[in-house]
């Protein structure tokens, strides 16, 4: 697993999804702290990795990338078991908020770079 604070390229996501499930990295980002971490085969490690941290659940967000669609709408995935969180109204594995999405996507926008 990565931390990521302050910036990762499109080449290393690529790399890492060929080490471990060909198209996508998963990733887990905290929209408060302004910080991810991405490669591990489970969200849930990548979760308690930035609890452990410091971070808190209710800033977190499970997100696959996939970086041979950088540049796409569809290079952001928000399906992620560690969305379940019907006390804070999101009852699905998606970013079911708008505003929550908005704040991942700006988030990935700038720890992602080409």
């Amino acid at each position: 697993m990565v931390t990521v604070t302050d910036s990762i390229t499109v080449a290393t996501l690529e790399r890492m999804a060929v080490g471990r499930f060909g198209n996508l990295v998963k990733a887990v980002v905290d929209v408060e702290r302004g910080i991810m971490v991405v490669d591990a085969d489970m969200h849930a490690d990548e979760e308690a990795l930035l609890i452990d941290d410091g971070s808190h659940q209710r800033s977190l967000w499970g997100i696959n990338l996939h970086p041979g669609k950088f540049g796409t709408p569809e290079f952001v995935e928000y399906d992620s078991m560690v969305n379940l969180r019907p006390s804070q109204g999101n009852r699905s594995k998606f970013v079911e908020d708008p505003r929550e999405r908005e704040r991942v996507d700006k988030l990935v926008s700038r720890l992602v770079k080409p």
